[in-house]
């Protein structure tokens, strides 16, 4: 019925797998990041959805897959019947998703860094005992870090682990990545319970974050899992809330 030769990447050669493509909806993100970066102006409306398909002849779905990346992303943020609008980078946006502090610094194009403040064997209290399913009383270690991105303090972050997920991180003395150390583990970071209320910093943390004392800050509480559905990390994080907020995105139940 055929020639037996088969015609692939339309070079007829028949040779090699099909290149592979880029999705629509990635193609569109980069070429509205490139759009953002070219010019548009922080709270500055994106072109209507209508004016994205048409401009780069697209389907609806694929625009807005390809927003709701830029959503996550932190470099737009929608408003119910206005649009959507370019984010300011001056604020970092955290979204529903758990990504690590420098996830989120990276995805604004920003250099996150951190200074370790502490790191300690203790005992687990109460309230730690009560979050990681352990007696009280068990071993767990207890770091601090002031977390910058472009060398500007952003974050005071307490955390505890069970010391058995991560044998000999204390007597290393320092501290490149976190979730590094979990997922090594076995315990990757798969699902996390969060509570955020509003609060104002003290004297030592305002040092540390370079704020006045009382300066309005969010205060994070986060109590982390893995795949297994095992607690490998409780951490209460001191954001400032001039640098950093929180967008969710939620719809209305309709009533029955």
């Amino acid at each position: 019925m055929n020639s037996g030769t088969e015609t692939r990447n339309g070079n007829g050669s028949g040779s090699g797998a099909p290149a592979e493509r880029e999705p629509k909806h990635e193609a569109l993100r980069t070429a509205l990041t490139a759009l953002i970066d070219d010019g548009l102006a922080p709270h500055e409306a994106l072109p209507s959805e209508r004016d994205l398909m048409q401009r780069y002849s697209v389907s609806r779905m694929t625009v807005r897959r390809a927003v709701e990346r830029l959503t996550q992303e932190g470099r737009v943020y929608r408003v119910q019947g206005a649009g959507t609008f370019v984010a300011d980078p001056a604020t970092i946006s955290k979204s529903l998703h758990l990504t690590s502090f420098s996830e989120d610094i990276r995805s604004r194009r920003m250099v996150p860094d951190s200074r370790l403040l502490l790191l300690e064997r203790t005992e687990a209290d109460l309230d730690c005992a009560r979050d990681l399913f352990l007696a009280p009383g068990s071993p767990v270690v207890h770091l601090e870090r002031l977390r910058t991105a472009d060398g500007e303090p952003m974050c005071l972050e307490n955390a505890w682990l069970p010391e058995t997920l991560v044998p000999g991180l204390v007597d290393q003395g320092e501290l490149h990545s976190l979730y590094g150390w979990l997922e090594r583990a076995g315990a990757a970071p798969e699902t996390a319970d969060q509570t955020i209320r509003a609060t104002v910093v003290g004297p030592r943390e305002a040092g540390l974050l370079e704020v006045p004392p009382q300066f309005p800050a969010l205060l994070v509480e986060r109590v982390t899992r893995d795949i297994r559905g095992r607690a490998v990390e409780r951490a209460v994080s001191l954001y400032r809330a001039d640098r950093y907020d929180y967008r969710l995105t939620i719809s209305r139940e309709r009533p029955r």
